[in-house]
Formats: structure tokens, C-alpha cells, sequence
């Protein structure tokens, strides 16, 4: 019986809609005297939904016609929090804050015009809430029962993790100021509360230009707290006077870049004591820190966000090399996990490929990632490189059902953490500066050589992959240099001028970090910019686009194809009329998985 369904699950590897299918994620994990409540997005619909889950029963707070999802700064993230009663949250269709009881009412609009809202925050009957509007940003509160708005801080560029003490006596936030992105240079600030509001604020930590701050907290003796990077790695501390001091913590990064409002990877307790999560050769750990001691609540898993606790559990948002996003309690006297919602692998554990570490040299440095084995492979497989995108951001060593599609079908993968990404300190990620389209493409070809010298894959059979700044680096190696078979990019970056031009707020300067300025180093960007290299480009490309995307707008990657066309190098695209820039479709994203495998299966049997 056991060969019989082998040979099934053999023949009838993961399909591409199954793969998308099981793509179910969460987000924001909040614990309250009414129980634990979370957002989850179904790729079916495309919709973003608030969970409830008390007594060990989930049900769907979220109506028809509305979804729980902020686009401040584009990325959103801090879209809903809890109230005394209900929940608070951003619908995604109009950006506006609505308030919904637990009792099944239709949700009670807060807000309206052409104001977006993220980052909430509920205390004394008001919730605290980034605002945006025509690209200004303040730090406002909104009154539940009066609806009165209320600016809490403004003049600087951005905004992020409004937070209000116990006592309601301190207020602390995040702000910076351009040219800096969230990752390279922020500031924590406090406000104290007086007879006629809040005093001006000070900013506690933050003053120079080679300190990213994040995720202020209070403890419950309103001790305020953060995460900075000022040792090298995000890690905690608390403020002692006026200053900011180390509390004993992991040489690891405790957070990853904050492209998103609302990440929770950490909790201080009281003094010396705090739950956290940290990453480890790219693998997450969880643990409760007690005066240097840890307790270690990982368990199986390798990736945890949105902490939170009781006397009983520790909750989180994790997944691991084998199951998929999941809401997990953790006992807190015997450690033993239960699964709240997801988690649940369309696949057996023993038909899953899971990562390998990949800690390889690169010129004088070494870069990260991991490596999937393909499964059932009797010969040295192709391999397929994954490039993600921000570039500032992360993969993880986690079930990914796209690269098991990929495994399941004879290739190899190396998910990568080139040299610019999160998770492995602040002087790593800082080494993308002015270097985009160069380090993170030497890194992307060395891993070839190096997975070939071990015997893992065929170096002759590669190819590379990547979405938005993946899709750059992708172009890139293929016309600079000579090491994959094809590629494929979706919504990739052909043209970085233009994408500067272009972008929103939140990233109108991070061109000039990751390049240089357009004006002063316009022979940089020309020499980086895949569309004016086309002509050097020889191996066979697809390409993915969204007819909606206003990031990478579709013309680039239409002039992209057409200079491909022109040059007679054999390319593939599809466009895609209702998508934006990142696929929210199932059937789209179906659809390029399973042209991409038919593309690359194509590209092999041409060579044979």
C-alpha cells in the first residue's frame, strides 16, 4: 500500500494550482481578553480576513465586501488591532478605518475621504494610527465615540509604531527623515503627557546616520524599550535615564527590515525578562530571556512572527521546513505546541525537500541561503535560483509550496540571501549600498559554482528566477554574465531610472542608496540598466506582468521583450490585465508557475 501511493504521489507530482492553493499566509497576530484574533489571506479570493479564536473555536469576524489590509507607504501592515469591544481595522478597498463589535454587526466606518491609514494602535478609548495623504505623513488618534482626529506628531517624513505606556502617561514612536529607508536610519521618540496635551517630543536614540530603531515597547512598569541595531544586529534594549542599554541577547538579528507597520518579534516582560525570536544561520529561533538564561520554546519550527503570550501559551505566527504558515500556542509548562489554524502540508513529510544551509564564499566575503535538493533525482538536476525581491528584505527556510513544485519536478533550488539581505546583522545587509546589480549578482552566479563543485547540480542546466528587484538581478546576470541557461522575471526592474522616476515616497530615495544619484552617476546607472544591455543578453527569458503595476509600470517590461525580439533571442510573455505589481490571483499565479516549468522544460529539451 505504502509503494502504491509513492508511486501515485510520484506520478502526479504538486500541481501549479495546488502549489498556489496551499499559499494561505497570516499576519498580525492579537491577543485580548476576548481571545486571539488574527488576519488571513486566502490566495482564492485574494482577500484579507480577521479570525477569531476562543474556546477552541475559529470563526471569521470579516463581511462579505471588506478586507483587512492598509497600503500605507504602499506596503501597509499594522491593519488591525483590538478595542475594548471589537476589533479596529483598515478596508482595503477605500483605506478607512472601520470599528466592528464581536457581536456580529455590520462594521462602523471611523473615517472617510482621501486619507490611508496602518500601524494601529488602541489605548483610552482612541486608537493612535499612521496617516497618510498626498504623501505627508503624521502620527494622529481617532476617538471611537466622538470621531474626533487629533495630530499627535507631524514634520517628519515618516512614521511608524505610535504606542502609548500602560499608565497612558508616555507616548513613543518611530520616525525618520529622507533619504533614509526604515533599515538604514531611524529615530525613537518619546512625548510625556502634561496639562495641556503631550510635552515636545525628545528623541531617545537615533541622532546620527548608522542606527536603524524599531518596534518601541513599554513594559507594565512603563520602562520604554527597543529594538536597535547600534551593537550590529537589531537586539534589545531599554531606556535607563534618558539613554538607551543593552539587555543581554543573541549576537543575531532579532527582527527583519520593517518593510511592513505592525511586526511583532519581540516582548519585554519586565526588567531583564522578554520573549523573542531571532534568526540563526537563517533560522529562527524562539525563546523566553530571563536575566541571560533562555527557555527555548523553538520546537520543530524555523520561522515565528506576531509574539504574543498569557500565563498559559505563547502564540505566534511560525512554520517549518515541512508545514506552511500556521497560528501556534505553545504551552508554557510542558512546550508542546498546538496548531490554531494552517499548517496543514499538501504534501507528506517524506515527499518534501527541505533546506540545506548554503554559506558559500564570494569574492573576499561569503553570502547565505538555502539549498533544496530536487527529489528523486538520479542524476546531477538542473538548478533553479530564486532571487527575492526588496532587495532589502529575506527568504526563509520554510515550506514554500512554489519551490516544491520546482523540487518535485527534477530541479534543484538555491533560495538566496545574497549579500544586502536581512537576518544576518547590520554591516551584511549595509553591503547592497551603491552595489545593486553587482554584489547580489556575483552572489547569485558563485552559488552555481559552488553547488556544482560540491557534485549537487548541473552547472550547465541553471537558471535564474526573480520577482520586482528579483526580476533586476535576474536581468542583470543575464547580460553581464555567462552562467544561466534562461530566466524569468516577473514585474522585474529593466530600467532603474525609470523605476526612480516613478516610485512612491517610501522608496523615492532608496535608487540613490542602492545605485547612486541618477544625475551625478547616470554612467553607473547606464552601465546597470538591463534594457540599454539587451543586445548582450543571449540566453532565452519570460516574462510576468501585471497590466495594473504602477511600480514597474508594463511598458518596461514590453520594451524589455520587444529588444529581446529584436535580437532574436527566443523570449515568452504574458500580461496579466486585472494584477498590480505582486501577483494576489490564484489563477495568475498558477499560471506563471506552470509556464514558467514549461518554459525551462522547453529551454532543456532544445539541448538535448
Amino acid at each position: 500500500m505504502n509503494e502504491t501511493r509513492a508511486s501515485s504521489l510520484k506520478a502526479d507530482p504538486l500541481s501549479a494550482a495546488q502549489a498556489v492553493a496551499a499559499g494561505i499566509d497570516f499576519a498580525e497576530l492579537q491577543l485580548g481578553p476576548s481571545g486571539l484574533f488574527w488576519n488571513e489571506y486566502r490566495p482564492a479570493d485574494g482577500a484579507c480576513r480577521i479570525w477569531h479564536w476562543q474556546d477552541a473555536k475559529a470563526r471569521c469576524l470579516t463581511p462579505d465586501g471588506f478586507s483587512a489590509r492598509s497600503r500605507v507607504y504602499e506596503y501597509g501592515g499594522g491593519s488591525f488591532c483590538l478595542s475594548d469591544d471589537g476589533v479596529l481595522f483598515v478596508n482595503e478597498a477605500d483605506q478607512q478605518l472601520y470599528h466592528q463589535s464581536l457581536d456580529g454587526d455590520r462594521p462602523v466606518a471611523l473615517t472617510s475621504g482621501e486619507r490611508r491609514y496602518g500601524d494601529l494602535h488602541f489605548a483610552a478609548g482612541r486608537v493612535l494610527a499612521v496617516e497618510e495623504q498626498a504623501n505627508q505623513h503624521r502620527l494622529v488618534s481617532i476617538g471611537l465615540t466622538d470621531f474626533k482626529r487629533r495630530v499627535l506628531a507631524e514634520g517628519a517624513d515618516f512614521y511608524a509604531a505610535p504606542i502609548l505606556s500602560p499608565d497612558q502617561k508616555r507616548l513613543a514612536w518611530i520616525e525618520w527623515s529622507r533619504p533614509h529607508q526604515p533599515w538604514t536610519a531611524t529615530r525613537l521618540m518619546l512625548a510625556e503627557r502634561n496639562d495641556a496635551g503631550w510635552s515636545e517630543p525628545r528623541c531617545v536614540a537615533g541622532q546620527g546616520e548608522d542606527e536603524s530603531i524599531q518596534q518601541p515597547r513599554f513594559d507594565a512598569a512603563n520602562r520604554l524599550y527597543c529594538l536597535t541595531d547600534r551593537g550590529g544586529y537589531w537586539q534589545p534594549w531599554v531606556e535607563d535615564a534618558g539613554v538607551l542599554k543593552p539587555l543581554a541577547a543573541a549576537e543575531a538579528d532579532h527582527a527583519p527590515a520593517p518593510w511592513q507597520l505592525g511586526g511583532c518579534t519581540w516582548l519585554p516582560l519586565g526588567e531583564d525578562i522578554y520573549l523573542a525570536s531571532w534568526t540563526e544561520a537563517g533560522f529562527g529561533r524562539l525563546g523566553l530571556r530571563h536575566s541571560g538564561a533562555i527557555e527555548e520554546f523553538t520546537g520543530p519550527y524555523s520561522r515565528f512572527r506576531s509574539l504574543a503570550l498569557d500565563e498559559q501559551f505563547v502564540y505566534a505566527i511560525a512554520a517549518s521546513p515541512t508545514s506552511p504558515s500556521a497560528i501556534i500556542a505553545i504551552e508554557r509548562q510542558n512546550h508542546e505546541a498546538i496548531i490554531v489554524a494552517g499548517g496543514v502540508s499538501p504534501l507528506p513529510a517524506e515527499h518534501i525537500s527541505c533546506p540545506q544551509t548554503l554559506r558559500y564564499p564570494v569574492a573576499s566575503s561569503e553570502a547565505h541561503g538555502f539549498f533544496y535538493p530536487a527529489m528523486d533525482a538520479k542524476a546531477k538536476p538542473p538548478l533553479v535560483v530564486f532571487i527575492h525581491g526588496g532587495p532589502t528584505s529575506a527568504c526563509y527556510p520554510i515550506f514554500d509550496p512554489r519551490i516544491q513544485y520546482w523540487t518535485q519536478r527534477g530541479f534543484a533550488v538555491a533560495d538566496l540571501n545574497y549579500r544586502g539581505s536581512s537576518g544576518y546583522g547590520r554591516a551584511y545587509r549595509q553591503a547592497l549600498h551603491l552595489n545593486w546589480g553587482v554584489v547580489d549578482v556575483e552572489d547569485a552566479c558563485a552559488v552555481v559554482a559552488y553547488l556544482d563543485e560540491q557534485g549537487l547540480i548541473d552547472s550547465r542546466c541553471a537558471f535564474i528566477r526573480g520577482g520586482s528587484a528579483g526580476g533586476y538581478t535576474t536581468l542583470c546576470a543575464l547580460a553581464f554574465r555567462n552562467v544561466f541557461r534562461a530566466g524569468a522575471s516577473l514585474y522585474g526592474v529593466s530600467d532603474p531610472a525609470a523605476l526612480g522616476r516613478a516610485t512612491h515616497k517610501f522608496e523615492g530615495d532608496y535608487l540613490d542608496w542602492l545605485i547612486g544619484d541618477p544625475q551625478l552617476d547616470a554612467e553607473r546607472y547606464r552601465a546597470r540598466t538591463p534594457l540599454l544591455h539587451a543586445d548582450r543578453i543571449r540566453a532565452p527569458m519570460i516574462f510576468f506582468q501585471g497590466e495594473l503595476d504602477a511600480v514597474v509600470v508594463p511598458q518596461q517590461t514590453r520594451d524589455m521583450v520587444k529588444a529581446l525580439e529584436d535580437n532574436g533571442v527566443p523570449v515568452e510573455a504574458h500580461y496579466y490585465p486585472d494584477e498590480r505589481h505582486g501577483f494576489r490571483k490564484a489563477l495568475s499565479q498558477a499560471h506563471a508557475l506552470e509556464h514558467e516549468w514549461l518554459f525551462y522544460r522547453k529551454v532543456i529539451e532544445a539541448s538535448l
